[in-house]
Protein backbone atom coordinates (compact mmCIF):
# COMPACT_ATOMS: atom_id res chain seq x y z
CA UNK A 1 0.00 0.00 0.00
CA UNK A 2 1.09 3.57 -0.72
CA UNK A 3 0.47 6.57 1.54
CA UNK A 4 0.35 10.08 0.13
CA UNK A 5 -0.46 13.47 1.63
CA UNK A 6 -2.58 16.04 -0.22
CA UNK A 7 -3.43 19.59 0.82
CA UNK A 8 -7.14 19.67 -0.02
CA UNK A 9 -10.03 17.23 -0.04
CA UNK A 10 -10.73 18.59 -3.53
CA UNK A 11 -7.69 16.57 -4.66
CA UNK A 12 -9.86 13.46 -4.13
CA UNK A 13 -12.96 12.94 -6.31
CA UNK A 14 -16.04 13.35 -4.14
CA UNK A 15 -17.47 9.94 -5.06
CA UNK A 16 -14.20 8.22 -4.14
CA UNK A 17 -14.03 9.98 -0.77
CA UNK A 18 -17.71 9.39 -0.03
CA UNK A 19 -17.30 5.65 -0.51
CA UNK A 20 -15.23 5.73 2.68
CA UNK A 21 -17.03 8.56 4.47
CA UNK A 22 -20.72 7.70 4.26
CA UNK A 23 -20.52 4.94 6.91
CA UNK A 24 -18.51 7.32 9.14
CA UNK A 25 -20.85 10.29 9.29
CA UNK A 26 -21.45 13.90 8.32
CA UNK A 27 -18.34 15.44 9.89
CA UNK A 28 -16.02 13.41 7.65
CA UNK A 29 -18.01 13.97 4.47
CA UNK A 30 -16.39 15.56 1.43
CA UNK A 31 -18.65 18.63 1.52
CA UNK A 32 -18.22 19.26 5.25
CA UNK A 33 -14.42 18.93 5.11
CA UNK A 34 -14.25 21.24 2.11
CA UNK A 35 -16.11 23.85 4.13
CA UNK A 36 -13.82 23.40 7.13
CA UNK A 37 -10.75 24.07 4.97
CA UNK A 38 -11.71 27.75 5.09
CA UNK A 39 -11.06 27.88 8.86
CA UNK A 40 -7.84 29.85 9.38
CA UNK A 41 -7.23 28.47 12.87
CA UNK A 42 -5.70 25.26 11.48
CA UNK A 43 -3.85 23.99 8.41
CA UNK A 44 -5.31 20.79 7.02
CA UNK A 45 -3.88 18.00 4.89
CA UNK A 46 -5.20 14.54 4.08
CA UNK A 47 -3.45 11.19 4.42
CA UNK A 48 -4.54 8.81 1.65
CA UNK A 49 -3.76 5.10 1.53
CA UNK A 50 -4.13 3.34 -1.82
CA UNK A 51 -3.67 -0.31 -2.73
CA UNK A 52 -1.62 -1.65 -5.63
CA UNK A 53 -4.52 -1.01 -8.00
CA UNK A 54 -4.72 2.64 -6.99
CA UNK A 55 -7.96 2.18 -5.08
CA UNK A 56 -8.45 4.45 -2.07
CA UNK A 57 -8.71 2.12 0.95
CA UNK A 58 -8.12 4.47 3.89
CA UNK A 59 -7.92 8.18 4.61
CA UNK A 60 -7.99 10.78 7.35
CA UNK A 61 -7.79 14.57 7.60
CA UNK A 62 -4.83 15.88 9.61
CA UNK A 63 -5.17 19.32 11.22
CA UNK A 64 -2.17 21.29 12.45
CA UNK A 65 -3.90 23.60 14.92
CA UNK A 66 -2.65 27.18 15.22
CA UNK A 67 -5.36 28.44 17.56
CA UNK A 68 -8.26 26.49 19.07
CA UNK A 69 -11.38 28.57 19.79
CA UNK A 70 -13.39 25.57 21.03
CA UNK A 71 -12.64 24.58 24.64
CA UNK A 72 -13.78 21.02 23.96
CA UNK A 73 -10.97 20.53 21.41
CA UNK A 74 -8.21 22.05 23.55
CA UNK A 75 -5.92 19.23 24.74
CA UNK A 76 -5.11 21.10 27.94
CA UNK A 77 -8.80 21.08 28.88
CA UNK A 78 -9.67 17.46 28.07
CA UNK A 79 -6.47 15.38 28.17
CA UNK A 80 -4.36 14.46 31.21
CA UNK A 81 -1.03 16.29 31.55
CA UNK A 82 1.51 16.41 30.07
CA UNK A 83 -0.23 15.53 26.77
CA UNK A 84 -0.49 18.65 24.60
CA UNK A 85 -0.75 17.53 20.95
CA UNK A 86 -1.28 20.14 18.24
CA UNK A 87 -2.16 17.78 15.37
CA UNK A 88 -5.73 16.46 15.25
CA UNK A 89 -6.28 13.27 13.28
CA UNK A 90 -9.76 12.86 11.82
CA UNK A 91 -12.67 15.24 12.26
CA UNK A 92 -11.94 18.53 14.03
CA UNK A 93 -15.58 19.51 14.56
CA UNK A 94 -18.83 17.74 15.37
CA UNK A 95 -17.69 15.56 18.30
CA UNK A 96 -17.83 12.41 16.18
CA UNK A 97 -14.66 10.85 14.79
CA UNK A 98 -13.30 7.69 13.20
CA UNK A 99 -10.56 6.76 10.73
CA UNK A 100 -11.89 6.14 7.24
CA UNK A 101 -11.36 2.64 5.86
CA UNK A 102 -12.88 0.84 2.91
CA UNK A 103 -15.75 -1.57 3.58
CA UNK A 104 -14.88 -5.24 3.38
CA UNK A 105 -11.17 -5.10 4.16
CA UNK A 106 -9.81 -8.29 5.70
CA UNK A 107 -8.42 -7.94 9.25
CA UNK A 108 -4.76 -7.83 8.19
CA UNK A 109 -5.29 -5.15 5.52
CA UNK A 110 -7.52 -3.18 7.88
CA UNK A 111 -4.86 -3.13 10.60
CA UNK A 112 -2.23 -2.17 8.03
CA UNK A 113 -4.39 0.77 6.91
CA UNK A 114 -4.82 2.03 10.48
CA UNK A 115 -1.08 1.73 11.11
CA UNK A 116 -0.33 3.75 7.97
CA UNK A 117 -2.79 6.47 9.01
CA UNK A 118 -1.22 6.62 12.47
CA UNK A 119 2.25 6.85 10.92
CA UNK A 120 1.16 9.67 8.61
CA UNK A 121 -0.23 11.62 11.59
CA UNK A 122 2.92 10.89 13.61
CA UNK A 123 5.18 12.04 10.76
CA UNK A 124 3.28 15.32 10.29
CA UNK A 125 3.41 15.98 14.03
CA UNK A 126 7.13 15.16 14.24
CA UNK A 127 7.89 17.61 11.43
CA UNK A 128 6.10 20.32 13.41
CA UNK A 129 7.65 19.56 16.78
CA UNK A 130 4.50 18.16 18.36
CA UNK A 131 2.36 15.01 18.67
CA UNK A 132 -1.09 14.03 17.45
CA UNK A 133 -4.40 12.86 18.89
CA UNK A 134 -7.78 11.55 17.78
CA UNK A 135 -10.55 13.41 19.69
CA UNK A 136 -14.13 12.18 20.14
CA UNK A 137 -13.60 8.73 18.67
CA UNK A 138 -16.59 6.43 18.58
CA UNK A 139 -16.37 3.31 20.73
CA UNK A 140 -15.82 1.12 17.67
CA UNK A 141 -13.06 3.34 16.30
CA UNK A 142 -11.41 3.45 19.71
CA UNK A 143 -11.31 -0.34 19.92
CA UNK A 144 -9.69 -0.56 16.49
CA UNK A 145 -7.10 2.18 17.05
CA UNK A 146 -6.22 1.64 20.72
CA UNK A 147 -3.70 -1.21 20.12
CA UNK A 148 -1.61 1.22 18.05
CA UNK A 149 -1.17 3.76 20.85
CA UNK A 150 0.87 3.60 24.07
CA UNK A 151 -1.74 4.87 26.53
CA UNK A 152 -5.27 3.90 27.45
CA UNK A 153 -8.15 5.79 25.76
CA UNK A 154 -9.48 8.83 27.63
CA UNK A 155 -13.24 8.98 27.99
CA UNK A 156 -14.38 12.47 26.94
CA UNK A 157 -18.17 12.42 26.64
CA UNK A 158 -21.18 10.27 25.83
CA UNK A 159 -23.00 10.30 22.51
CA UNK A 160 -26.71 9.78 21.76
CA UNK A 161 -28.24 8.13 18.70
CA UNK A 162 -32.02 7.70 18.45
CA UNK A 163 -33.13 4.77 16.25
CA UNK A 164 -36.10 5.52 13.98
CA UNK A 165 -37.91 2.25 13.31
CA UNK A 166 -40.96 1.96 11.12
CA UNK A 167 -41.98 4.46 8.49
CA UNK A 168 -43.25 7.53 10.33
CA UNK A 169 -43.35 9.43 13.63
CA UNK A 170 -45.81 6.94 15.11
CA UNK A 171 -43.28 4.19 14.45
CA UNK A 172 -40.77 6.09 16.57
CA UNK A 173 -43.31 6.67 19.37
CA UNK A 174 -44.37 3.03 19.33
CA UNK A 175 -40.75 1.96 19.90
CA UNK A 176 -40.60 3.74 23.27
CA UNK A 177 -41.60 2.27 26.66
CA UNK A 178 -45.26 2.87 27.45
CA UNK A 179 -44.66 5.71 29.97
CA UNK A 180 -42.42 7.53 27.53
CA UNK A 181 -44.94 7.10 24.71
CA UNK A 182 -47.47 8.99 26.81
CA UNK A 183 -44.96 11.73 27.63
CA UNK A 184 -43.78 12.23 24.05
CA UNK A 185 -47.30 12.41 22.68
CA UNK A 186 -48.25 14.89 25.41
CA UNK A 187 -45.23 17.14 24.71
CA UNK A 188 -45.80 17.11 20.98
CA UNK A 189 -49.57 17.66 21.29
CA UNK A 190 -49.19 20.55 23.75
CA UNK A 191 -46.67 22.30 21.50
CA UNK A 192 -48.85 21.87 18.43
CA UNK A 193 -51.94 23.14 20.25
CA UNK A 194 -50.09 26.24 21.49
CA UNK A 195 -50.03 27.57 17.96
CA UNK A 196 -46.43 28.43 16.89
CA UNK A 197 -46.07 28.38 13.13
CA UNK A 198 -43.58 25.70 12.03
CA UNK A 199 -41.47 26.48 8.97
CA UNK A 200 -38.92 24.36 7.12
CA UNK A 201 -36.24 26.63 5.69
CA UNK A 202 -32.83 26.67 4.06
CA UNK A 203 -30.23 28.00 6.49
CA UNK A 204 -29.27 30.66 3.95
CA UNK A 205 -32.77 32.17 4.25
CA UNK A 206 -32.73 32.57 8.04
CA UNK A 207 -29.10 32.79 9.19
CA UNK A 208 -29.52 36.24 10.71
CA UNK A 209 -32.56 35.33 12.83
CA UNK A 210 -31.03 32.01 13.82
CA UNK A 211 -27.71 33.68 14.64
CA UNK A 212 -29.37 35.98 17.16
CA UNK A 213 -31.05 33.04 18.89
CA UNK A 214 -27.87 30.98 18.85
CA UNK A 215 -25.90 33.84 20.42
CA UNK A 216 -28.41 34.00 23.27
CA UNK A 217 -28.16 30.24 23.75
CA UNK A 218 -24.35 30.35 23.83
CA UNK A 219 -24.28 33.23 26.29
CA UNK A 220 -26.75 31.40 28.55
CA UNK A 221 -24.16 28.61 28.67
CA UNK A 222 -21.27 30.91 29.59
CA UNK A 223 -19.82 31.55 26.11
CA UNK A 224 -19.82 35.32 26.29
CA UNK A 225 -17.55 35.72 23.27
CA UNK A 226 -20.19 34.15 20.98
CA UNK A 227 -22.16 37.33 20.21
CA UNK A 228 -24.82 37.83 17.57
CA UNK A 229 -22.39 38.97 14.87
CA UNK A 230 -20.07 36.01 15.46
CA UNK A 231 -22.89 33.45 15.44
CA UNK A 232 -24.54 35.00 12.38
CA UNK A 233 -21.21 34.94 10.52
CA UNK A 234 -20.74 31.31 11.53
CA UNK A 235 -24.16 30.28 10.20
CA UNK A 236 -23.77 32.32 7.02
CA UNK A 237 -20.43 30.61 6.28
CA UNK A 238 -22.00 27.23 6.93
CA UNK A 239 -24.95 28.08 4.68
CA UNK A 240 -22.63 29.17 1.88
CA UNK A 241 -20.51 26.04 2.18
CA UNK A 242 -23.25 23.45 2.69
CA UNK A 243 -25.93 24.94 0.44
CA UNK A 244 -29.29 23.23 0.41
CA UNK A 245 -28.00 20.46 2.70
CA UNK A 246 -28.18 22.90 5.64
CA UNK A 247 -31.80 22.58 6.74
CA UNK A 248 -33.67 24.43 9.48
CA UNK A 249 -36.96 23.72 11.19
CA UNK A 250 -38.10 26.82 13.04
CA UNK A 251 -40.98 27.95 15.25
CA UNK A 252 -42.42 31.41 14.61
CA UNK A 253 -44.80 33.51 16.65
CA UNK A 254 -46.30 36.57 14.98
CA UNK A 255 -43.71 36.33 12.22
CA UNK A 256 -40.78 36.26 14.69
CA UNK A 257 -38.52 33.22 15.00
CA UNK A 258 -38.65 31.93 18.58
CA UNK A 259 -36.61 28.78 18.12
CA UNK A 260 -34.81 26.73 15.49
CA UNK A 261 -32.96 23.49 14.87
CA UNK A 262 -30.23 23.20 12.23
CA UNK A 263 -29.73 19.68 10.96
CA UNK A 264 -28.39 17.63 8.05
CA UNK A 265 -29.60 14.48 6.34
CA UNK A 266 -26.49 12.44 5.52
CA UNK A 267 -26.38 8.78 4.51
CA UNK A 268 -29.05 7.06 6.62
CA UNK A 269 -28.84 9.46 9.59
CA UNK A 270 -30.19 12.91 10.39
CA UNK A 271 -27.55 14.93 12.25
CA UNK A 272 -28.57 17.65 14.72
CA UNK A 273 -26.08 20.50 14.45
CA UNK A 274 -27.51 23.35 16.55
CA UNK A 275 -30.66 24.12 18.56
CA UNK A 276 -31.61 27.41 20.20
CA UNK A 277 -34.83 28.85 21.60
CA UNK A 278 -36.03 32.15 23.00
CA UNK A 279 -36.26 31.30 26.70
CA UNK A 280 -38.78 34.12 27.21
CA UNK A 281 -41.27 32.48 24.85
CA UNK A 282 -44.02 30.55 26.57
CA UNK A 283 -44.71 27.83 23.97
CA UNK A 284 -44.87 24.55 25.91
CA UNK A 285 -42.08 22.06 25.22
CA UNK A 286 -40.60 24.31 22.54
CA UNK A 287 -37.07 22.96 22.99
CA UNK A 288 -38.05 19.27 22.97
CA UNK A 289 -40.06 19.66 19.78
CA UNK A 290 -37.25 21.49 17.99
CA UNK A 291 -34.56 19.15 19.28
CA UNK A 292 -36.38 15.87 18.70
CA UNK A 293 -39.91 15.63 17.38
CA UNK A 294 -39.89 18.03 14.42
CA UNK A 295 -36.51 16.82 13.08
CA UNK A 296 -37.67 13.23 13.57
CA UNK A 297 -40.72 13.89 11.41
CA UNK A 298 -38.51 15.31 8.66
CA UNK A 299 -36.02 12.48 9.10
CA UNK A 300 -38.73 9.94 8.31
CA UNK A 301 -39.80 11.97 5.28
CA UNK A 302 -36.20 11.89 4.09
CA UNK A 303 -35.76 8.14 4.71
CA UNK A 304 -33.37 8.37 7.67
CA UNK A 305 -33.23 5.46 10.08
CA UNK A 306 -31.60 7.31 13.01
CA UNK A 307 -31.30 10.77 14.56
CA UNK A 308 -27.86 11.72 15.84
CA UNK A 309 -28.60 13.82 18.93
CA UNK A 310 -24.99 14.24 20.06
CA UNK A 311 -23.50 14.95 23.47
CA UNK A 312 -24.76 16.48 26.74
CA UNK A 313 -28.13 16.01 28.48
CA UNK A 314 -27.85 12.33 27.64
CA UNK A 315 -30.46 11.26 30.17
CA UNK A 316 -33.07 13.45 28.47
CA UNK A 317 -32.05 11.85 25.19
CA UNK A 318 -32.17 8.36 26.69
CA UNK A 319 -35.75 9.04 27.83
CA UNK A 320 -36.58 9.77 24.19
CA UNK A 321 -35.19 6.47 22.94
CA UNK A 322 -31.50 7.22 22.47
CA UNK A 323 -28.81 4.57 22.65
CA UNK A 324 -25.83 6.02 24.55
CA UNK A 325 -22.21 5.20 23.74
CA UNK A 326 -18.88 6.62 24.80
CA UNK A 327 -16.64 9.06 22.95
CA UNK A 328 -12.91 8.76 23.57
CA UNK A 329 -9.54 10.32 22.81
CA UNK A 330 -6.31 8.55 21.88
CA UNK A 331 -3.12 10.59 22.12
CA UNK A 332 0.39 9.80 20.93
CA UNK A 333 3.33 10.34 23.26
CA UNK A 334 6.06 12.86 22.66
CA UNK A 335 8.40 11.52 19.99
CA UNK A 336 12.13 12.15 19.56
CA UNK A 337 11.64 14.74 16.83
CA UNK A 338 8.94 16.54 18.77
CA UNK A 339 11.15 16.70 21.85
CA UNK A 340 14.16 18.04 19.95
Amino acid sequence: MITTLVESVHAVPAAEWEWLARPAGLYLSHQWLAAEEEDPTASVSYALVRDDDGRLVAATPLHLVHEEPNDAYRPGDVLPPPLRPRVIAGARRGYHNTPLTAPGLDPVRHETCLTLLRDAARDLADRNGTTHWWPYLTAGATARLAPLYPDEPVHLEDDALIPLPGTDFEGYVASLPSRRRVGVRREHRAFTASGPEVRHLALADCAEEAGALLAGHQQDHGHDQDGTDAMTDLLERQAAAMGSAARVVAAHDGGRMVGFCLYYHYASTTWIRAVAVDRAHAAPHLYFNLMYYLPIRDAYAHGSTALHAGMTTVEAKRRRGAAISGLYALADRQGPAAGA
